[in-house]
């Protein structure tokens, strides 16, 4: 809680100079007051304000000693009146730094508001107590003047104005002179902060200028008068494969059938051939790259050196060939830049043609191996079925006979007839028997013929199992005959087997086949492509401002962490 401070009052009291000559004027006695709590504020020592020199002490009329005027009773009473008002400590200083600021002579802190609001002067106004303070300290090196009224310690600290003494003369100071040097000093002070700015947006406008400014119209006097103007053909091709022939391919790799990821490695390698080295020395070894770029009409900065290394070339290749793949639609673009149309679309046609011998070349060496090894079954499949065939005919012509099957079926054929004409005679043999007096003639007859014929089915039955005279029965060609056959039948087989993984080999070595389709045809361009002069110094300025900035920044780093 903030007390009320307790202001002394003091009285100007004016005499008669005729009536001290004949008596002593008795003071009036002071009404006693009321003592007030003081704020307890520990305020360094001030020394006194210094008086003006020059006082000038204003006649008034002669009045009773013992009677107040009406403008001192006026004066008191409004005094009064602010001390009921609950104006704290501070507040009461502030009032007495503004009028002694504006040159006001006060007799308390209560008489200084007083005195400030008559004068229309708000004496608790924040402006007008900052602009109380000094510049730089308010020290000796270059601040302003302390106001009249003050009085600076040993240190240079401005003091605050001392209470007035009853009794001493005041001299009101000149306002006119006041208000001047007052104007004259904030003159100077905003003439000395308008050339620091000025100063400052010199300095920086010149950094701007050599450092930014410079570099971006020599870059654009280079993209706009110097830089060759050059023309790129832009075109676009897609690596397909060929479908199999009755729908897709089974397992995995028929997943990925007809789609982009398919023929995504052999884009991938297309893209790295034509970027690579080989390809820039084959197109200079058949369409004479280094000697088109080191033509004089090309400007220095783009000429290549007649003697240029394929080091230097390669990189003027990279910056002048810009190839991309686009995997979601499997589509590889590429654009060729060159110092006129026809030669720019020459070298795209050239880089077209090489990129379709290195896709054919991707699966060339897997396709001669698939169809050279199933070939190479295939005759020898060949080759055994021919000898097989050989070996049944070499043993047809030994045995002297086609088929032994057939020789043996005849051989049973003739068994079984006479078995039937044994069974017969037999009956007839039983026949003749049966009666009383056989005729011994016919029964001998019988008997004959039934032991002929058991004789003749006896030699056939040894034709099929006994070795006859020329060495070989006839179960033994007809087993001799028939494991040759056999062999012949299963050498024909594995060729048939042999033709089917040849032309299983054939479709997988056409479905391996890569082709390379040209979705957009290389033409040449009638106007020059690069260089884009307005985006290029844009972008020069972009980069060189980056740049100052970044050094700028770490310049007021280092120097705040220097001076700190």
């Amino acid at each position: 809680m903030t007390m009320k401070p307790k202001a002394s009052k003091f009285r100007l009291r004016t005499t008669d100079p005729k009536a001290t000559d004949d008596k002593p004027q008795a003071a009036r006695p002071t009404p006693p007051q009321q003592p007030q709590p003081r704020p307890q504020v520990q305020r360094p020592q001030q020394a006194r304000a210094p008086q003006p020199e020059q006082a000038q002490e204003q006649p008034t009329p002669p009045v009773d000693a013992n009677i107040d005027s009406p403008a001192v009773a006026s004066a008191e009473a409004e005094i009064d009146t602010i001390r009921k008002e609950g104006l704290t400590g501070r507040q009461l200083r502030m009032a007495r730094r503004v009028a002694q600021k504006h040159g006001l002579a006060v007799t308390s802190d209560f008489d200084a508001v007083r005195q400030l609001r008559q004068n229309g002067i708000d004496p608790f106004e924040r402006s007008s107590i900052l602009e109380l303070v000094a510049p730089n300290g308010g020290g000796n090196g270059g601040g302003t003047k302390p106001p009249t009224g003050t009085a600076l310690a040993a240190g240079g600290k401005m003091q605050l104005p001392q209470t007035i003494q009853q009794g001493r003369a005041l001299t009101a100071p000149d306002p006119a002179a006041a208000a001047e040097r007052r104007a004259s000093e904030i003159m100077r002070i905003q003439q000395d902060l308008i050339r620091r700015r000025r100063q400052r947006l010199v300095s920086l406008f010149s950094r701007l200028a050599i450092f930014v400014l410079l570099p971006t119209l020599l870059a654009g006097y280079y993209y706009f008068v110097i830089a060759t103007p050059m023309y790129a053909t832009k075109s676009e091709f897609v690596i397909q494969q060929s479908q199999p022939a009755g729908g897709a391919a089974g397992g995995l790799s028929g997943l990925f059938q007809g789609t982009s990821l398919a023929t995504q490695a052999d884009a991938i390698a297309v893209q790295s051939y034509l970027t690579s080295r080989a390809a820039m020395v084959r197109l200079d070894e058949e369409e004479g790259f280094k000697a088109h770029f080191s033509q004089d009409h090309i400007d220095p900065i783009q000429r290549l050196d007649p003697d240029a290394s394929n080091e230097a070339a390669y990189k003027l290749y990279q910056r002048l060939l810009t190839i991309g793949y686009d995997p979601t639609e499997g589509i590889v673009k590429m654009e060729m830049v060159a110092a006129d149309p026809q030669t720019s679309q020459r070298f795209s046609e050239a880089l077209i043609s090489y990129a379709e011998e290195q896709v054919d070349q991707l699966t060339q060496r897997m396709r001669e191996d698939q169809m050279s090894g199933a070939n190479a079954s295939y005759e020898e499949a060949e080759a055994r079925r021919k000898e097989a065939l050989e070996a049944l005919l070499t043993i047809q012509e030994d045995l002297e006979t086609f088929s032994p099957d057939s020789e043996a079926q005849l051989v049973m054929n003739q068994i079984g007839q006479l078995q039937t004409r044994r069974q017969d005679k037999i009956l007839e043999l039983a026949s003749l028997q049966s009666v009383a007096r056989p005729n011994e003639a016919r029964v001998n007859a019988v008997n004959s013929e039934i032991a002929s014929l058991e004789t003749s089915i006896e030699d056939l039955r040894l034709q099929l199992t006994e070795t006859t005279g020329s060495g070989n029965s006839l179960a033994s060609k007809t087993t001799e005959l028939r494991a040759a056959e056999e062999n012949y039948q299963f050498q024909i087989a594995l060729v048939q087997q042999a033709l089917t993984m040849m032309e299983t080999a054939r479709l997988e070595a056409n479905r391996q086949v890569r082709y390379l389709s040209l979705g957009v045809v290389p033409i040449a361009p009638d106007d020059p492509t690069y260089p884009k002069a307005f985006e290029n110094t844009l972008v020069s300025f972009l980069i060189f401002a980056g740049i100052y900035l970044m050094f700028s920044l770490t310049a007021s780093i280092l120097r705040e962490q220097v001076s700190s």
